[in-house]
C-alpha cells in the first residue's frame, strides 16, 4: 500500500491541516490469532489537498480509512496509534461522538453504490436524512437542497430523481447519488474508496472528473483509495 499525495494546481492558499494520523495501526482478533491489517501508518492531510492511496486487493485500504472513520467497531477490532482531527485526537471516540463527525466533517463515497444506497428508500429521503441530522432546516429547505446537489453532480431532472429508487437509476447515475449524499453537509474531508470500480471506463472518467471538480469548488481534501495507479 502507497500513498500519493497531490495539491491544486497553482494553490496559493496557506496549507491548513485537517488530519494527522501517526503510526495507525489495524488488527482483527480471530480464532488463528490476530491479523493485521494496517501496521504503522502516518500521514499528513492539508485542505484542498488529494491523498492517494494504492495498493492491491486486500493490502489494507478499506480498513485504513474506515479505521480512520471509525466504521470499524466490535470487540475484535483493535486500533492503535493517533489520528487527530484539527488537532483533536479521535482514535478514541465512541460511535455517539463520532456521529457528529459522519457526514458533516468527513464522508465516504463507497466502491458499489448498489449496495450503499438502500434498495427501498427512494432518493430523495436518503439524501435528506444527513441534513436533518446535521444542519436545522425544515423539508422543504431540505428537498430544494436535494434538487441543488443532484444537479451539481450532475443528474438531469433532478425533481423526479428524488422520487425515483436506485434500481430505477443507471450504475453511474447511482454513484453521482453517493457522491451527493456524501457532500450533503459540506464535509471537509471526502473518502473516497474504489469509486470507479464497479463502472465502465467512459463512466469511470466522468466520476473522477465530477470528484476533482467538486473538490475544487468545495476546496476540501480528498483521500482516493484504488488499486489502479492510472486513477491516480
Amino acid at each position: 500500500m502507497t500513498a500519493v499525495e497531490t495539491e491544486p494546481t497553482g494553490s496559493s492558499t496557506p496549507r491548513q491541516t485537517l488530519l494527522e494520523v501517526t503510526d495507525l495501526s489495524t488488527s482483527f482478533r480471530t480464532e488463528r490469532g490476530m491479523v493485521h491489517a494496517v501496521d504503522g501508518v502516518t500521514f499528513t492531510l492539508d485542505r484542498g489537498r488529494t491523498l492517494g492511496v494504492v495498493g492491491e486487493s486486500g493490502s489494507g485500504k478499506t480498513v485504513l480509512s474506515r479505521s480512520i472513520m471509525g466504521l470499524l467497531g466490535g470487540k475484535n477490532v483493535v486500533r492503535e496509534g493517533s489520528v487527530r482531527y484539527e488537532g483533536t485526537e479521535i482514535i478514541g471516540y465512541s460511535a455517539k461522538q463520532m456521529s457528529s463527525v459522519w457526514g458533516a466533517e468527513m464522508s465516504m463515497v463507497f466502491q458499489d453504490p448498489m449496495t450503499s444506497l438502500n434498495p427501498v428508500m427512494k432518493i430523495g429521503k436518503q439524501i435528506t436524512e444527513s441534513l436533518h441530522r446535521h444542519l436545522d432546516v425544515d423539508k422543504d429547505e431540505a428537498r430544494q437542497t436535494a434538487v441543488a446537489l443532484l444537479k451539481s453532480v450532475g443528474i438531469p431532472a433532478p425533481e423526479q430523481r428524488l422520487d425515483e429508487y436506485p434500481h430505477q437509476l443507471s450504475g453511474g447515475m447511482r454513484q453521482r447519488v453517493t457522491i451527493a449524499i456524501a457532500l450533503a453537509c459540506g464535509p471537509k474531508i471526502l473518502f473516497a474508496d474504489e469509486p470507479t470500480t464497479a463502472l465502465d471506463v467512459t463512466v469511470q472518467a466522468q466520476i473522477l472528473d465530477l470528484l476533482e471538480e467538486q473538490q475544487r469548488e468545495r476546496h476540501m481534501a480528498m483521500i482516493l483509495v484504488t488499486h489502479d495507479l492510472g486513477v491516480v
